[in-house]
C-alpha cells in the first residue's frame, strides 16, 4: 500500500527519485516496472505494472464502449512504461511532464495503489500550502468513512 507524501525535485534529465519506503513497496509487489500515465487529475498517475495491466483490463471489458474508448485514448494512450534504476530513479517521459507542468519541485503522493505527482505549484493551488478548513467535498467524503 502507497500512503504518504514527499516533496521531490525533477532533475534536469526528467528524473525524480522515488522514496526508499516507496521502492520497497514497489519491489514486494513485484518488481520495477511502472506504467506512468495521465488521469482525472492535472498530476501524473504511476502505477506498478500489475495495477496498470489489471486496470487496462477492466477498460477493455466495460460495458459501456464509449467510456471505454475515451479512457483507452486517455488513460491508455498517453501511458508510458518506466523502470526505475537501481538509485530508485524514474524519467518522465518529456510529454507528460509538460501536461503536468512538472519542471522543478514535485510532490509525490501514495494514492494505495498508486502514486500520484503533482507540480509542487498545482498541488499548492489545489490542497493549499498549509493545513486550514476542508473543501465541503472532502468533509462530506470524510463524514462517509469510519475511521
Amino acid at each position: 500500500m502507497f500512503a504518504g507524501s514527499h516533496q521531490l525535485s525533477v532533475d534536469d534529465k526528467g528524473r525524480i527519485a522515488i522514496p526508499a519506503r516507496f521502492r520497497q513497496a514497489l519491489q514486494e509487489q513485484g518488481g520495477v516496472q511502472l506504467y506512468i500515465t495521465l488521469g482525472s487529475n492535472p498530476c501524473l498517475e504511476l502505477y506498478p505494472a500489475a495495477e496498470f495491466r489489471r486496470i487496462a483490463a477492466d477498460i477493455q471489458n466495460l460495458a459501456d464502449q464509449q467510456a471505454a474508448e475515451q479512457l483507452k485514448q486517455w488513460f491508455i494512450g498517453f501511458a508510458v512504461e518506466a523502470e526505475m534504476d537501481r538509485q530508485g530513479r524514474v524519467l518522465l517521459a518529456p510529454m507528460l511532464r509538460r501536461r503536468a507542468r512538472l519542471d522543478g519541485s514535485a510532490v509525490l503522493v501514495g494514492q494505495i495503489t498508486r502514486f500520484d505527482l503533482w507540480a509542487e505549484s498545482a498541488w499548492n493551488e489545489r490542497f493549499g500550502a498549509e493545513v486550514g478548513s476542508l473543501p465541503a467535498e472532502l468533509a462530506a467524503a470524510f463524514r462517509a468513512i469510519r475511521r
